[in-house]
């Protein structure tokens, strides 16, 4: 996956989610994948070192409550963000646009998926349509053969598309948009292979 953040990006944007108030880090990564609509969620590797240099640095204030550690803005950390006010209104519109890019990726992946299970239906069609027609058993049994091969075919995609769904779950990037993208996308599927039908 491309790089979201460029150098000293995630740094300002962490301060500028502080900015509300204080956050625990796993609020921090929760709000980061909800920016990006789920097409990008941090890991606690990225956001927790980021946090440790902020500290560092005196900008941000960490206090630990049990086994809660939460993270807000010192003095310092605020006259940043007031002084790097366009920065983050800059920042935010690169992430709009990021966001809208992967949408548009996205969409474009399952198209192309679409495009192939039409491809390999109208291929199952032609190969039963070109089968011999000596009688009735005999389109039966053509019939029979070619929605055993169609139904193998939405099989195979249904389980691609269910692998891919579970690991981008496991990765927490599964949003509304992808599941927007798959309704449509199989509504538009759903009518091609009934145009083919009787």
């Amino acid at each position: 996956m491309a790089t979201v953040f460029a150098h000293g990006q995630l740094r300002l944007y962490l301060l500028a989610l502080l900015d509300a108030g204080p956050k625990h880090g796993y609020e921090l990564i929760t709000e980061l994948s909800d920016r990006f609509g789920g097409t990008y969620r941090p890991s606690a590797g990225t956001i927790y070192p980021r946090l440790a240099r902020l500290e560092d640095e005196g900008l941000v204030h960490r206090s630990a409550d049990g086994r809660k550690t939460t993270y807000e803005l010192t003095p310092a950390g605020r006259a940043e963000i007031e002084a790097r006010r366009a920065d983050v209104a800059a920042l935010e519109h690169g992430i709009a646009e990021t966001v809208r890019q992967r949408a548009e990726a996205l969409r474009a992946d399952v198209q192309g998926s679409l495009q192939g299970l039409r491809a390999e239906l109208a291929a199952a069609a032609q190969s039963a349509r070109a089968r011999p027609r000596s009688g009735e058993p005999e389109r039966r049994r053509a019939s029979s053969v070619a929605r055993a091969e169609a139904e193998a075919v939405l099989q195979r995609f249904r389980e691609e598309v269910r692998a891919d769904l579970r690991r981008a779950d496991a990765a927490g990037v599964v949003s509304d948009l992808t599941v927007d993208t798959l309704r449509t996308v199989l509504e538009s599927a759903r009518r091609a292979v009934r145009a083919t039908l009787p």
